[in-house]
């Protein structure tokens, strides 16, 4: 009994990462690494690019701001427990550092997906009212926007932590990751989980899956408002502006849904692919948004280039 009792208090969690190839676990780091670096490299190049160049200071670049920020906010979350895993080997970690890290993954992950609908927004306000676009998003709307978006995603996701809190678990717990999910963790638990189970659904229905809905909204409202355009140059114009937003856009929902649809249908699936499937997850969107930005978006692009010419200079 003092054996389960102490489980219950202080249960052992052991990540996982690619099963069977831990002897290659030196090489496979390597790219890892190197889209950590770019990612975290990438997105604070964006916030400095923002943050000195005055004529991007418009509500556009606020919110993308806000992705960067919310992409390094997950990049270093996952990255500490990555690196040990492939990096060192240590699997282990505890109850409660494994439920902080879930608790600001998924907190991220809220936060990602409410700025890519703010971003939706901001497109929609553009094309529909250009002439009064600055007066509708002012510094205040964004403001209150962003405190919106963080609130939303902090209260959603406390309740998550406390009720897994209260479950019992066995004195050891695999995952399935190399981070602690929520749904990774509910699986571990020896109490009845159902609670958390629907709590949880109730979350992503009122985070993601409403996000997702009001996305698709604000773009058939967008493609009706272009269409409505006389002249077609314009309307190439204005879908051009859409076109970075999109590609974020899909380069987060994408992996998310393909990481549903593995753990649902792919219980034959090697452990690998589900492995596989969560990091591209959790690492593509925080690597490719800064890439698509910089790529996509004449002002961003260019002004990284005079940096570079400068600094060469």
């Amino acid at each position: 009994m003092s054996v389960f009792n102490s489980s219950v208090l202080y249960p052992r969690f052991l990540l996982t990462g690619l099963s069977g190839l831990e002897s290659r676990y030196s090489l496979i780091s390597i790219p890892i690494f190197l889209v950590y670096a770019t990612s975290i490299a990438g997105n604070i190049t964006i916030l400095v690019i923002i943050r000195t160049e005055s004529s991007l200071h418009q509500p556009m670049y606020y919110f993308l701001s806000m992705l960067a920020l919310t992409d390094l906010g997950l990049s270093t979350t996952t990255l500490p427990t990555m690196f040990s895993v492939f990096w060192f080997h240590a699997r282990e970690i505890s109850f409660n550092a494994c439920l902080v890290q879930m608790y600001f993954i998924h907190v991220f992950s809220i936060i990602e997906s409410a700025v890519l609908l703010a971003m939706a927004f901001d497109r929609f306000v553009a094309i529909r009212e250009p002439l009064r676009y600055v007066t509708i998003l002012t510094n205040g709307v964004i403001i209150g926007i962003g405190l919106a978006i963080a609130g939303r995603a902090l209260a959603l996701v406390f309740p998550a932590s406390f009720l897994l809190k209260r479950l019992q678990y066995r004195p050891v717990n695999i995952l399935s990751y190399p981070f602690c999910l929520h749904q990774d963790l509910i699986k571990t638990t020896v109490s009845s989980r159902w609670v958390s189970s629907i709590y949880g659904l109730m979350v992503v229905i009122c985070s993601m899956g409403l996000d997702s809905v009001l996305l698709l909204l604000s773009y058939i409202l967008i493609l009706g408002t272009v269409l409505s355009i006389a002249s077609k140059t314009e309307r190439i114009k204005a879908l051009n502006t859409c076109i970075s937003h999109i590609c974020a856009v899909l380069t987060f929902y994408t992996p998310m849904i393909g990481l549903s649809m593995i753990r649902r249908y792919g219980q034959n699936a090697s452990p690998i692919v589900h492995v596989l499937m969560a990091n591209v997850y959790l690492l593509v969107p925080p690597l490719m948004n800064p890439i698509v930005y910089s790529v996509k978006t004449k002002q961003i692009r260019d002004r990284i280039l005079r940096k570079f010419k400068q600094q060469k200079a």
